[in-house]
């Protein structure tokens, strides 16, 4: 990198690049080899702020890969192309500006509108988008994600490490900054997963020998404390030196907190546009175990019938309401056919009802009004809920409030809080509720509304007692 990588940006254009001591341990890492020769990491997790030359790292491990075996296959990969085209453009100009690399000049390196060649030894560096069914069949010797928080889904990740096992030193690098925790699907995006899968290998709980990383994250003692400038350093290692403080300082003024919070110091958040602040959900989180049989509480029930979810969550009537999930119907990623199962969606309530002492199911009529005839027909509680936003905005508000002053508990429930993380806060002149980030989203929130329903409830339920005041609704 040293000898052939070259500046493409700013007053130093065109100089040879010359690493600092913190990037130079990083790339000795990342192809750190042992007492044999043979590689010690065939993937690697980086994960580090924007403005920090995540580019430039990956240019360099690029131009390496191309000389690193006969027949190399490097391959840039990202959620788009034009991302996956950053660190191609960045390897293809620093190859324009050597005598020594481009073949146009005497060099070794041939370019191409979207490949670099070097025929001496036949190798090929590409970039790739996301379509990953078009990826099949490739032997990639070295692949670099570029911004794998984006990534839309796992399709992508799976194939090129999949791809590259008759290879004698295969190399998946990520390099990327933190995101939102869930991708286009509403599953754990690859980026989380990863770097959660990395956190096991460094505390003893997983062994991997092969997977190695760094991770430059910014550790707050509390959620407000994003904009002192002494938190930041932690995360960013250019700070101080190419990163100017002053200029990072002027940018966290002006960019939303999730995106700077994200972007700018690592730090994973729970939606692009979150509903809570980050970190009052989790602090409510607690292991209660399971509310205890023969329990006064309400259900909230919402319901759907093939593209959405349908959810089913108990809710204690007490002067800290706990939240148990019953039952969540999702449709599965891969079955275009599904439905949701009504007879057992049903006979979930039916046991449901058995377990505790039901005062009422807060029940949204829509799609399933049939349902809840049914069951009224069996003299199971169902009042309808209709999710109004004269009925939604207020009981949105009110459970906002708890959660800030910690007043409800959850057992940590992954699926619950998936889908409280999905959810995003919806505004208008009358007021705001809850909502998906736009209305074909993938992104579940049945649950985050049961939440909303159940707790509105419960909190009448615990008010009023057992005399029934009047039914305004």
């Amino acid at each position: 990198m040293e000898a052939y990588l070259r500046l493409t940006k700013g007053n130093q254009r065109g100089e040879v690049v010359r690493l600092r001591m913190w990037q130079g341990d990083l790339v000795a890492d990342i192809l750190r080899t042992d007492a044999f020769g043979a590689r010690v990491y065939w993937t690697y997790l980086v994960l580090l702020p924007r403005k920090n030359s995540k580019s430039l790292i990956g240019a360099g491990l690029a131009l390496d890969g191309m000389l690193d075996e006969p027949g190399a296959e490097v391959y840039s990969c990202a959620a788009d192309k034009d991302q996956a085209k950053l660190i191609f453009k960045e390897v293809r100009q620093s190859i324009e500006m050597s005598p020594d690399l481009d073949a146009s000049q005497g060099g070794i390196f041939k370019i191409y509108r979207d490949a670099i060649e070097y025929p001496a030894a036949g190798s090929v560096y590409k970039a790739l988008s996301a379509e990953a069914f078009t990826k099949e069949g490739l032997n990639p010797s070295r692949v670099l994600f570029d911004e794998l928080h984006a990534q839309p889904n796992w399709e992508l990740w799976n194939v090129m490490n999949q791809g590259s096992d008759t290879r004698d030193q295969p190399l998946v690098v990520a390099i990327s900054t933190f995101g939102v925790m869930t991708d286009s699907t509403g599953q754990t995006s690859v980026c989380k997963a990863q770097h959660e899968y990395f956190e096991k290998i460094l505390s003893g709980e997983q062994n991997d020998p092969r997977y190695g990383g760094r991770v430059y994250a910014t550790k707050l003692t509390d959620a407000s404390a994003y904009l002192d400038e002494n938190f930041w350093f932690g995360s960013n290692p250019a700070l101080g030196d190419f990163l100017q403080i002053e200029k990072m300082s002027a940018v966290s003024r002006k960019m939303p907190a999730p995106d700077f919070k994200t972007k700018r110091l690592n730090i994973w958040v729970t939606s692009s546009n979150p509903w809570l602040p980050d970190g009052a959900w989790d602090a409510c989180g607690t292991s209660p175990g399971p509310i205890e049989d023969g329990a006064p509480v309400v259900l909230a029930f919402d319901g759907s019938r093939s593209n959405d979810a349908t959810a089913l969550l108990a809710v204690s009537i007490e002067e800290r309401p706990r939240l148990q999930v019953v039952g969540l119907w999702e449709k599965p990623d891969d079955d275009a056919t599904w439905r949701v199962p009504r007879a057992e969606v049903k006979e979930t309530v039916r046991r449901a009802c058995a377990q505790w002492s039901v005062k009422e199911i807060a029940w949204d009529e829509f799609l399933w009004q049939d349902a809840a005839e049914d069951l009224l027909e069996e003299k199971i509680p169902v009042e309808y809920f209709p999710q109004t936003p004269e009925r939604m905005r207020p009981a949105t508000q009110r459970f906002y409030e708890r959660v800030i002053d910690r007043e409800i508990r959850h057992p940590k429930d992954p699926r619950l809080t998936r889908h409280i993380g999905n959810a995003v806060l919806k505004t208008t002149y009358r007021g705001s509720q809850i909502a998906k980030d736009k209305p074909d989203s993938p992104r579940k929130i049945d649950l985050a509304v049961c939440a909303v329903m159940g707790v509105d409830r419960a909190e009448w339920w615990y008010s009023n007692g057992p005399k029934r005041g009047p039914r305004i609704w």
